[in-house]
């Protein structure tokens, strides 16, 4: 009986170490593409009862959601409509590599430095086709799976192939636009509304994640509005719709969907201590997505909105000085000369609180706000100044392409 409790003690023991274990592995964020041959790994672990074939059946049979909004018996109808338009995008990269030089070389060999030597990097990631105009056919991914691709390679679900070419390309939202012509009959994807998505919603996460070509998995909405971690790499110009629908590497670019089978988010990247799917993945929500898409094909690249600011996050002790009660918001430090901002009244000391009626959070959120703002539009301002509330309209300017958001975003220019 003893040895029967003892060794219960040590099972129970041990059990609490593995769960300790688990809750301190560090957090990782992780852009859901995959360096990796554009197909599925030969030494893969399957585990049993699942298979990696690649056999492609649109279901025939409908499928009804069961009423007051319940769980449906199956997702087939939509999958059914998202699959055809969700590709798989294969690209090669051109990476400089500086040749490693041993200690004998360095102390006894040749002392002139050797030139960078380049190497072909394979990636793979997903995309949306989203538009066609005549024989041309625009296919929107994520910057990090094609921005930088020197060849690209499309492949449709049922099988056919296009070299591909890049249209444009944004680190700051982390969208790229790439496009292939065609003669031949392509489906093009019913692009939703993300705004109306809440918490709970059902959402079907659609791509080709380790090289499995056109997988489905199925989730719910976790959050909307999440900012990625400050000194990240995510891109920052955009907020997120936060997803427990499976999302892993190679699913960069591809498709978050609603029960309608509408595209309502472009998944990007995901939170995990493993670099795997542990159910908190991240999509670019698809209205963040829209003007880019019409930029990237008229001008080649993102317009952003400019006010001539300089912000920063005001501490709780300046919020005091400026008696700005229990508000968010934003503090300008400095005012551009000349600025859109300048000409509309806003000076240094101001606490900006609202842009266009929605409330400010922070300054990383003005910066977001301001940017997404479209140029040459007016845009209604609401400022705390000395303890009074004051509104005023800014005609929104256009930030020049040298004015980089990336380098912008730690010095907060909006």
């Amino acid at each position: 009986m003893k040895n029967y409790f003892e060794s219960s003690k040590m099972v129970i023991i041990n059990f609490a170490l593995v769960i300790v274990a688990l809750v301190g592995l560090p957090v990782v964020y992780v852009l859901a593409s995959g360096h990796q041959p554009p197909t599925a790994s030969s030494n893969t672990q399957l585990v049993s009862g699942t298979s990696a074939g690649g056999s492609q059946v649109l279901a025939s049979e409908s499928s009804t959601p069961a009423p007051g909004g319940s769980l449906p018996s199956s997702f087939r109808q939509i999958a059914a409509k998202v699959l055809p338009v969700v590709v798989e995008v294969e690209v090669v990269d051109i990476v400089k590599q500086q040749p490693t030089v041993s200690p004998f070389q360095f102390f006894f060999g040749n002392p002139q430095q050797q030139a960078p030597q380049t190497q072909k990097q394979y990636g793979l990631g997903s995309g949306v086709i989203v538009r066609k105009d005549g024989n041309t056919v625009y296919v929107l991914t994520n910057n990090h799976v094609a921005g930088k691709a020197s060849k690209i390679t499309v492949k449709l679900y049922d099988g056919r192939q296009f070299n591909a070419t890049l249209v444009g390309a944004d680190e700051n939202k982390d969208l790229a636009l790439i496009k292939f012509n065609t003669t031949e009959n392509v489906p093009v994807a019913q692009l939703g509304n993300s705004s109306s998505l809440r918490p709970g919603d059902w959402v079907l996460a659609v791509g080709n994640p380790l090289g499995f070509q056109s997988t489905v998995t199925a989730g719910i909405v976790s959050a909307v509005g999440r900012e990625p971690a400050g000194g990240s790499n995510i891109a920052t110009l955009t907020d997120y719709i936060q997803t427990d629908a499976a999302i892993n590497r190679g699913n960069s670019g591809g498709a978050l969907v609603n029960t309608d089978g509408q595209v309502v988010g472009i998944n990007t990247w995901i939170a995990s201590p493993s670099g795997g799917s542990i159910g908190i993945g991240f999509a670019i929500p698809i209205n963040n997505a829209r003007q880019a898409i019409s930029d990237f094909i008229s001008k080649g690249h993102i317009v952003y909105g400019w006010f001539g600011i300089n912000i920063s996050q005001a501490t709780p002790d300046v919020q005091k000085a400026l008696n700005t009660g229990d508000a968010t918001g934003g503090f300008v430090n400095d005012v551009f000369q000349g600025s859109p901002a300048a000409k509309a009244g806003i000076e240094p000391g101001d606490f900006i609180t609202k842009v266009n009626g929605t409330d400010i959070q922070d300054a990383s959120h003005l910066l977001y706000a301001v940017s997404n703002l479209s140029p040459n539009q007016r845009a209604t301002v609401e400022i705390i100044r000395q303890g009074k509330t004051k509104d005023l309209t800014v005609d929104v300017g256009v930030r020049q392409q040298n004015q980089t958001i990336s380098q912008e975003s730690k010095k907060l220019w909006p």
